[in-house]
């Protein structure tokens, strides 16, 4: 254990958690047989450009197709046209890209094949307002749920109704043709229509259900987007529905299997891996002193668990704002602030919380670091991380102390990702 540098060690658990998560293996493992007509490949998402190079470079036969990934460093491909949009809130750019997609899928026949390329973070880039409502009413859905406190599988019940391209719709637009729809989940219990907003793939949340969760989490939305949620008209498609009788869904990578290896990769080096859940829902705030208070259990009385050990978890944690003054951050970093105020002054207690696809929030960090000294250099910095907590600026907290991390986008997408090492 001595040995062991904390901070390269849970770099390493990310690095690790990334690469089985990787899009060019995971596709691989789920190619479907050629068509007797045209491969048509679709998708969107935090990892659209690279799914995308990884399937040309696997295809053996032609291809033709479009995704859309967020603004930003892409992935060259030769074949599929990348498109890009906003994330996370969305932009005109995305409205054209889901013109694009559904126009893509027009007028093909059952002989054809669809591949959908579907990531986390497609239910922004593929904004496509039902007739009658606005991009504008779109942002305005879009920003009501990521302020509201729900959980992103409520959030995404909500949007299914509110789009021309979600719930299903993009696979019912392709239909007589195939689809098959690789999915890298970064949603809890890893159900796939709940990935982007499922554009390929329906459910059978009903509309009854999106009107009850704007009632519950008292969002405020547009009068037209509440006349639309009350007509018949924003009810999606069900799964029942023969165009989607022949459709296959795969999920090619989830937070289960990058935290599996995140775990392997901490025994080789000599470390118990304790996973606690790869679904792990509610406050950030509150999941970070749950989980503080379990480290300091670890480090105190070493139970439930005998340390040397590293807690790891997954899931999306949820930040609610309240007001309109609010800082910089995202979820993985206001979990982490929570944690380390915590945690301070606490010895042999290091910890990491990021975002798997290497950007947290609107910023340009996956997540921080964070161990019992951490509110201590903050302090000397000059910022009060209670104050910064409170109105979600984490963000300024880690960089007053020097403990953001900034690995850079990579490529895929599994959702939040949290080791905290006891030593």
């Amino acid at each position: 254990m001595a040995s062991i540098e904390p901070r390269s060690f849970l770099t390493s658990l990310f690095e690790a958690a990334v690469v089985a998560a990787d899009p060019y293996a995971a596709i691989r493992a789920h190619l479907p047989a050629p068509p007797n007509g045209r491969t048509i490949v679709v998708g969107a998402g935090k990892a659209a450009s690279q799914m995308a190079a990884a399937f040309e470079r696997l295809w053996d036969g032609p291809i033709e197709g479009v995704v859309v990934a967020r603004h930003g460093p892409i992935e060259n491909c030769e074949r599929i046209k990348v498109l890009q949009s906003a994330h996370p809130v969305p932009d005109e750019a995305g409205l054209i890209a889901s013109t694009g997609l559904l126009e893509r899928v027009e007028g093909l026949t059952e002989d054809d094949l669809v591949i959908a390329l579907v990531s986390g973070g497609g239910s922004a880039l593929l904004p496509a307002p039902p007739n009658g409502l606005t991009l504008e009413d779109e942002i305005a859905v879009n920003r009501a749920l990521l302020a509201s406190g729900a959980p992103i599988s409520a959030m995404n019940v909500v949007r299914k109704h509110v789009s021309r391209i979600k719930g299903g719709r993009l696979a019912l637009a392709a239909s007589p043709a195939r689809v098959v729809s690789l999915v890298v989940s970064d949603v809890p219990g890893d159900n796939p229509a709940f990935v982007a907003s499922g554009p390929t793939v329906p459910d059978r949340s009903s509309l009854e259900e999106a009107r009850d969760i704007v009632s519950r989490y008292a969002m405020t939305l547009p009068e037209r987007v509440m006349a639309h949620l009350s007509s018949d008209a924003a009810r999606a498609p069900s799964p029942d529905d023969q165009a989607f009788a022949g459709n296959q869904v795969h999920v090619i990578a989830s937070a289960s299997v990058s935290l599996e290896a995140a775990a392997a990769r901490a025994r080789q080096s000599g470390i118990e891996a304790m996973i606690l859940s790869d679904a792990i829902e509610g406050e950030a705030r509150d999941i970070g002193r749950m989980h503080a208070a379990l480290a300091r259990e670890v480090a105190a009385r070493n139970r439930p668990f005998t340390k040397p050990v590293v807690l790891l978890s997954g899931g999306e944690t949820t930040v609610t704002i309240s007001g309109k003054d609010y800082g910089r951050g995202g979820r993985n970093s206001e979990f982490l602030l929570s944690l380390a105020l915590d945690i301070d002054g606490v010895a042999g207690i290091d910890a990491l919380a990021a975002d798997t696809d290497g950007i947290d929030g609107s910023e340009d960090n996956a997540g921080a670091f964070a161990d019992g000294a951490s509110v201590g250099r903050m302090r000397a910095a000059g910022a009060d991380p209670r104050t910064l907590l409170a109105r979600h600026d984490a963000w300024s907290a880690f960089a007053a102390s020097g403990d953001l991390f900034v690995p850079g986008p990579t490529g895929t997408n599994v959702n939040d990702f949290r080791a905290i090492l006891i030593r």
